[in-house]
């Protein structure tokens, strides 16, 4: 039952049982009243990388984290956690590499996928800002499949192919991922279509062929036409029919 005690100030504070008046309301004084979130107790949002430079190209690379996944192992005296990052870094012209970091803190993790990811990083073919042809990959349960598109097209692709065809520099493309939802095998299916790309000269020139430059069609020219030229009689009437 509850019970009602005054205090000197005139108020009222409500408790249940034997804690009186301990966690009370209106003028009690003896509650705990928590405010909103203030300027100094907001989330603590990941911080993010600092750019960095391609030793080869000199452009700058961007790294994107995919996934961050969470493993717990039961110990003695609790469970222990670690952590495993999936980074993709590229410097937007061509070049592209995928890591992945564990370790038992998120910072750690995605900072040890990041260096994996540079110092694994290959080159793709591309054509101008799309790719030079329809390709298909997969890489374990994931499938992927990817087609040139024309220009003002943007990349229509899931978050998992966006991030490798963007650090890639790919701006014009179609994709469908079928399959597993696996991240990683998602990204390892998108790298393996990019490696397996191939422009039309390299195919000549490994063939020992060479590529035939046809000049592009020419407009008709227009003559003048000629001031001396002679009129054009008119055509006689045709006799009257005899009735």
């Amino acid at each position: 039952m509850a019970e009602i005690t005054k205090t000197e100030g005139g108020g009222a504070s409500a408790g249940g049982g034997t804690g009186g008046g301990g966690t009370g309301g209106g003028g009690g004084g003896g509650g705990d009243h928590r405010g909103g979130r203030g300027p100094n107790r907001s989330r603590r949002s990941r911080p993010e990388p600092e750019p960095t430079f391609d030793a080869e190209s000199g452009q700058e690379l961007t790294e994107k984290v995919v996934f961050i996944n969470r493993s717990a192992k039961v110990v003695k005296g609790g469970r222990r956690f670690n952590f495993s990052a999936l980074i993709v870094v590229g410097d937007k012209h061509g070049r592209v590499g995928v890591g992945l970091g564990k370790a038992g803190e998120v910072a750690d993790a995605i900072r040890k996928g990041g260096e994996m990811a540079r110092s694994q990083m290959v080159g793709v073919s591309l054509k101008d800002a799309t790719i030079p042809h329809e390709v298909f990959s997969h890489y374990c349960g994931a499938k992927v499949l990817l087609r040139p598109a024309s220009p003002g097209t943007g990349v229509i692709a899931g978050k998992t192919v966006r991030a490798v065809l963007e650090s890639a520099g790919v701006k014009d493309v179609l994709s469908k991922s079928m399959g597993s939802k696996n991240a990683a095998n998602v990204v390892k299916a998108t790298l393996q279509a990019l490696l397996s790309l191939r422009l039309r000269e390299d195919i000549y020139r490994g063939r020992g062929l060479e590529i035939r430059r046809v000049p592009p069609p020419q407009p008709p020219q227009a003559f003048p036409a000629e001031a001396s030229a002679a009129p054009v009689a008119p055509a006689p009437d045709s006799p009257a029919p005899q009735s």
